[in-house]
């Protein structure tokens, strides 16, 4: 295939400055680019996520994207879905006074867009988590021999990709985990899930309500920086048990603290049981990318 030069970005997702959150690759205007050719570029950013912008296939969406990790694509992700609304905005693809949606594999989702602070934020609503049944795993036995588990009953739940979710006893047991990767890359692949996630809550008085940690070893990503899909999931879960931290069905969620990333995702089940999920987007590469 001829190569061709297209205008590519890198941004950091659920971040108050450069250098926190999640990076996401974007190349913009990827008409043509076959999934072979993006999965290649996707493999060698070697980013958690890089994103394609296509024209959109209905008009009821402002724009489109595909979503692959280094080694697959994803129906939805939430740090590459906040990330494109941002860059849309951004490169002029859409505008802040339109009503925004986003086209992906996983179908059509809003976007809402706060300027009302120093910083632009995006929210955008996912789609709708369930919980996956499954039958008594021995993989599933051997991650969680070592974790202190507590609150919620650990499950594999799915908003697009599937994802293991762990509570732990409280916030420290997060940050302090030391994880098993061969024994979560087991689980994982064995039941198809993208990675493990452990949470746990924070004590009164904090500025945040949850901590976070997601694992993807068997996607050669160890631990993700900050994970939209997952603190989406754990939204859905602990709705669904009555649960949520925070007030009036928000709160904050701290995930990247233990690789220096330290992204915020601000987290809402609105009146309908659905999970919004939202942040601030930093700009740290603008140029061309040829391939």
């Amino acid at each position: 295939m001829q190569r061709t030069s297209h205008r590519y970005l890198q941004v950091d997702v659920f971040a108050d400055r450069p250098g926190a959150g999640n990076p996401l690759g974007v190349v913009l205007d990827a008409a043509g680019w076959d999934t072979s050719r993006m999965q290649a570029f996707a493999a060698w950013t070697n980013l958690s996520e890089t994103i394609f912008f296509l024209p959109p296939t209905t008009p009821d969406a402002s724009y489109r994207i595909r979503i692959f990790t280094p080694r697959q694509e994803l129906p939805f992700a939430g740090h590459p879905s906040v990330g494109a609304a941002w860059v849309a905005l951004q490169a002029g693809l859409v505008s802040a006074s339109e009503r925004l949606v986003q086209e992906c594999a996983a179908g059509l989702l809003p976007v809402r867009i706060d300027d009302s602070g120093p910083q632009l934020t995006i929210q955008l609503r996912t789609p709708q988590a369930h919980l996956v049944e499954m039958p008594p795993l021995p993989a599933l036995d051997a991650v969680l021999a070592s974790l202190p588990i507590a609150g919620l009953r650990p499950g594999l739940w799915n908003n697009g990709p599937s994802w293991w979710l762990v509570e732990l006893e409280d916030a420290a047991a997060v940050r302090h985990l030391v994880p098993d990767l061969a024994t979560i890359a087991a689980l994982t692949t064995a039941t198809g899930a993208v990675g493990l996630s452990v949470f746990g809550r924070t004590p009164r008085g904090s500025d945040h309500h949850l901590a976070v940690r997601a694992f993807c070893p068997a996607d050669n990503i160890p631990e993700d920086p900050v994970t939209g899909s997952v603190n989406a999931c754990i939204a859905a879960a602990l709705h669904a048990a009555g649960a949520l931290p925070g007030d009036s069905g928000c709160y904050l969620a701290s995930q990247g603290r233990e690789l220096g990333r330290d992204g915020r995702v601000r987290v809402q089940v609105d009146d309908g049981s659905q999970v919004w999920i939202g942040g601030q987007v930093q700009l740290v590469i603008d140029g061309r990318v040829t391939w």
